[in-house]
């Protein structure tokens, strides 16, 4: 039975999701204070659900400490290949550059390190937002595209907020109602519960019929 492990970390209190599986053991996103954290386990694979520094601080460092695989979309690239993207957005920051091993696609049916997944591309909080589900446990991975009440911000470059609440609709309320949401930021949720309250996206369902 896959087990999943949290960590918050990072001045934005950005979390992490460790999978442990027979196969191998994926981390999703690395926010600051992951690499120590997680240092003493068996990290295979690193997986980023978007390429925000707040989510990938640490992603050079653990890819460093344990010699894993990084993968994410190929809109990612330019947030974590170009050490001083993210200051000439304005922000007075870098990052340790790194690069994908693997780039991911919406993909129906995919394994990695032996887990099976679905991957959803939910662009509109950022270009290349991925979020994983695994089916067989009902689990959401969602970075910063839905949370408990809330929804990811789309006032950053790159943003739509439109876009966004379509993705949310048409995709992650299409998924099993039980199914449990781990956001990047803030408590766990469930489909059904933002379903029925998201005071964003919540409620229509106009976009699931069209």
């Amino acid at each position: 039975m896959n087990q999943f492990k949290t960590f918050t970390g990072g001045p934005l209190d950005t979390n992490a999701i460790l999978l442990e599986s027979p196969g191998g053991n994926i981390l999703f996103d690395a926010p600051q204070g992951a690499d120590r954290r997680f240092a003493g386990e068996k990290v295979d694979w690193l997986l980023l659900t978007h390429g925000h520094f707040d989510h990938t601080a640490d992603a050079a460092a653990i890819q460093r400490r344990h010699g894993c695989k990084i993968a994410y979309h190929p809109d990612t690239t330019p947030m974590t290949t170009d050490p001083g993207f993210f200051r000439r957005m304005g922000f007075e920051l870098e990052i340790e550059p790194f690069s994908a091993d693997r780039l991911l696609g919406e993909c129906n049916e995919c394994e990695v390190a032996g887990t099976k997944m679905k991957i959803l591309l939910v662009p509109g909080h950022c270009p290349g937002s991925l979020c994983f589900f695994f089916p067989d446990s009902l689990r959401l991975i969602g970075g910063d595209v839905l949370f408990r009440d809330g929804v990811g911000r789309w006032d950053l470059p790159g943003g739509d907020g439109p876009l966004l609440f379509k993705g949310i609709r048409e995709k992650l309320f299409a998924l099993d109602p039980e199914t449990i949401v781990f956001p990047g930021h803030g408590p766990t949720t469930t489909i059904g519960y933002e379903r029925d309250h998201n005071p964003y996206v919540g409620g229509d369902f106009s976009l699931l019929d069209t």
